[in-house]
């Protein structure tokens, strides 16, 4: 599964939904849009307003949603 976490700088929910994907063997690309700037202009092409934004093939989960990160994981 192809599972991407848009993330900033200083960002708490970043950071929980990054721990929760790496204490439950979630393999992610962190794009950190303080880093990358273009990735901006990707989310708010997607509708967007704020991070962590994580996508996969068959979801997206926007903020740290421990509920619909589960299903991630199984």
């Amino acid at each position: 599964m192809n599972i991407k976490l848009f993330s900033k700088n200083n960002c708490m929910q970043c950071k929980m939904a990054k721990r929760f994907l790496s204490d439950n063997n979630i393999n992610f690309e962190e794009i950190n849009i303080d880093n990358e700037p273009s990735a901006v202009d990707f989310l708010r092409e997607q509708g967007f307003q704020s991070v962590p934004v994580i996508t996969s093939d068959a979801t997206t989960v926007v903020g740290f949603r421990p509920d619909q990160l589960r299903q991630l994981a199984s």
